[in-house]
């Protein structure tokens, strides 16, 4: 399940970044997007969604949604 069919205001866990792009996970660590971290869908956005990751409220596409697994 990736995080494009998570639903809205629910916790997730994070189980792999599923990339082969290294600057994409390179990125989303810098965010503390990384496997065993909690993460939430705040709201769907055009072209993505909105999630909180630790204490902070990051924009992803949905390109980083298909990549992050839960």
């Amino acid at each position: 399940m990736t995080l494009l069919d998570a639903r809205e205001g629910e916790e997730y866990i994070i189980k792999d970044i599923v990339t082969d792009d290294e600057e994409l996970e390179a990125f989303l660590f810098s965010l503390g997007c990384y496997s065993g971290e909690p993460i939430t869908v705040v709201s769907r956005v055009r072209g993505g969604c909105v999630v909180s990751i630790k204490d902070g409220r990051y924009n992803i596409d949905t390109d980083l949604a298909q990549a992050i697994s839960i």
